[in-house]
């Protein structure tokens, strides 16, 4: 154990998590899990400069997914950032026995756990010094942050999105099409089992045991995905929904997405340098809705997770984030 509840984390040292009590829902005590790596001296004074000096990095992942990409955390303190990663709850670490993964039926029920992650670090420096804070969202991720932002926009300095979910892959028509559907299934049953629809392809595309280079925890991050249920579909249509009428963020936003996605039912050797989960070009379109100052950055040959990419996507991504950095305000 460490200072303040802190425990190692099961990355190993330096990486450390803490519990964040959340109260309980119908399905019992609710936490999310805030992981940190552990500084030095050293650490400080080498990433101190870079140009998120004086941010504070709050990463969310997105379905059926958990923090687990130590790479990431090191880049972003490379260039200055003090960089945290929040597993909502029901999700990875925060994950308990009967509980239905990843189930919300609203996606604003995460601005709690968000509330918390924000206090704890707060927390680690008290005293007097404004530091910037800049929350990076993943798919799933992505979507919940940017209606965060857009709701605490006092809270907000710029916003980082990783292939953010923020429409249906068969575009807004698809979506008002299904989402009646959907929202008639969550008022009659939220978790009523739905069809699985997850081939396992982007697995594939990220696992050391397919095409990918990566290792984790496949109870946290399934082979094919969370079952999914519409309570849960339902409160994404309603975000995306809200995200077609614009949320008027007014920080800078960088947007980082693949050149291509391949979405097809057979494996094809091209699925490892695109996009299998979303419409990328749809992604790209409705990312203009967000607000004033959005930055679109596409990298060719990148995955769903652009920072799971091969070396020289990351690389790229990396860069642009950088340079990006530097029109924060």
């Amino acid at each position: 154990m460490t200072d303040r509840g802190w425990h190692e984390d099961v990355l190993g040292a330096p990486f450390e998590r803490l519990e964040l009590p959340l109260g309980s829902d119908a399905e019992g005590p609710v936490v999310a899990t805030l992981v940190r790596r552990r500084h030095t001296p050293t650490d400080l004074l080498l990433h101190g400069r870079g140009p998120l000096h004086g941010v504070d990095v709050l990463y969310v992942h997105g379905w059926s997914d958990y923090f687990f990409q130590i790479e990431l955390a090191e880049r972003l303190e490379r260039l200055g950032a003090r960089f945290h990663a929040l597993d909502l709850r029901k999700y990875g670490r925060s994950l308990r026995p009967r509980q239905t993964p990843g189930n919300v039926d609203d996606l604003a029920v995460y601005d709690e756990d968000i509330a918390a992650a924000l206090d704890a670090i707060s927390a680690e420096h008290p005293g007097p010094g404004s530091r910037r804070l800049v929350p990076m969202g993943h798919s799933t991720g992505g979507l919940t942050l940017s209606l965060w932002a857009a709701r605490h926009p006092e809270l907000v300095d710029g916003l980082i999105l990783n292939s953010p979910w923020l429409e249906f892959q068969a575009t807004a028509v698809g979506r008002a099409v299904v989402a009646p559907v959907i929202k008639l299934g969550a008022r009659r049953n939220p978790l009523a089992p739905m069809p699985a629809v997850d081939p396992g392809f982007y697995t594939r595309t990220v696992s050391a045991e397919g095409e990918g280079s990566w290792t984790y925890d496949q109870r946290w991050r399934p082979e094919r995905g969370f079952p999914l249920h519409p309570g849960w579909l339902a409160a994404v249509f309603d975000g995306q929904a809200r995200v077609e009428k614009g949320l008027g963020i007014r920080v800078p936003t960088l947007v980082m997405l693949s050149d291509k996605s391949m979405l097809q039912p057979r494996w094809d050797p091209g699925m490892a340098h695109a996009d299998v989960a979303l419409n990328v070009d749809t992604v790209a379109h409705r990312a203009l809705s967000l607000g004033d100052e959005v930055t679109v950055r596409r990298l060719t040959g990148a995955l769903h997770d652009v920072v799971l990419s091969a070396p020289d996507v990351r690389e790229r991504a990396y860069d642009t984030i950088g340079r990006w950095a530097t029109t924060l305000r």
